[in-house]
């Protein structure tokens, strides 16, 4: 599978979320790219080991964010309807500037590398929940 980057401020960071007995995680970052019409708002997944990287980032730094897609199929039971999921999932970030006078030098790299559905499969999902 191959990875893409995308570029932006950090508008959002969320804290991260345990799911499952197995306690696959994943936290929330959303970039903000301003467009001469309107704001483009991309969020990205950080997951397992990622979560972690994601404390170096601060609202408003500009990052490169690399990430792959990641989709899946769900469906409650046989009678429901089939429903399909896109993920893009950030495996790695490097600051290019920041928002505040600490890290401003642009260093810092980070992020973890996991295979796209390994971190589903490890998961345990009660009944009914989506697999997100």
């Amino acid at each position: 599978m191959s990875e893409a980057s995308v570029r932006g401020k950090v508008h959002l960071i969320e804290e991260t979320k345990t799911y499952g007995q197995n306690g696959f995680r994943k936290r929330l970052v959303v970039l903000e790219q301003e467009n001469d019409r309107f704001t483009n708002y991309i969020p990205l997944d950080f997951i397992r080991e990622g979560c972690d990287q994601v404390d170096q980032l601060k609202v408003g730094d500009d990052v490169e964010v690399n990430y792959r897609l990641s989709g899946r199929k769900w469906q409650k039971d046989p009678a429901s309807e089939v429903r399909f999921f896109l993920n893009a999932e950030a495996s790695s970030f490097q600051v290019h500037g920041a928002h505040s006078q600490e890290g401003a030098d642009g260093g810092g790299v980070g992020g973890g590398s996991v295979a796209a559905n390994d971190a589903f499969a490890d998961a345990s999902q009660d009944e009914g929940d989506a697999p997100f």
